[in-house]
């Protein structure tokens, strides 16, 4: 299993920390089974190794009165590639970007307050980009299950 460099008490805290980032080392220690000191150790451990990478909070676009959220599949010549995804990481209206496999080489999560600035990023920031051999736009109409970092 890819987990296995975790040992169980280490799981059972990462997935406390999953159902709630803001619970308390103490109450994580009642339900683990271990002190306080003990709870902050292993989870300050978890962080060093990177597999705990951030604590946030998670802003759902939809309930913002406006707000588009949508992807873009953009497929680049190979030689393009940087520059784009260069570009793409430097607009603040783009959340996500992820290289993929397959014919669309990249995958784009963007927020827009409007659909007017949705347009306007597309015009502005996605239309010009340098050697894309397609481009689709997807308007997310509602979010039907959402699972943020990894369920164990």
């Amino acid at each position: 299993m890819f987990l296995e460099g975790l040992d169980a008490l280490d799981q059972k805290i990462v997935r406390l920390l999953i159902e709630n980032a803001r619970i308390s080392y103490s109450d994580i220690g009642q339900e683990v089974g271990i002190s306080r000191v003990a709870v902050k150790a292993r989870i300050q451990a978890l962080e060093q190794r990177g597999i705990i990478e951030e604590y946030t909070t998670i802003i759902n676009p939809q309930k913002i009165s406006g707000a588009v959220s949508c992807y873009f599949e953009i497929e680049t010549l190979p030689d393009t590639l940087a520059e784009v995804t260069e570009t793409l990481k430097e607009n603040e209206a783009i959340t996500q970007v992820y290289r993929v496999t397959g014919k669309n080489k990249l995958h784009v999560h963007a927020v827009a307050a409007s659909s007017e600035e949705m347009e306007k990023l597309i015009r502005e920031v996605i239309d010009p980009l340098p050697g894309v051999v397609s481009c689709s736009c997807n308007i997310i109409l509602s979010r039907i299950k959402d699972i943020k970092g990894l369920r164990l």
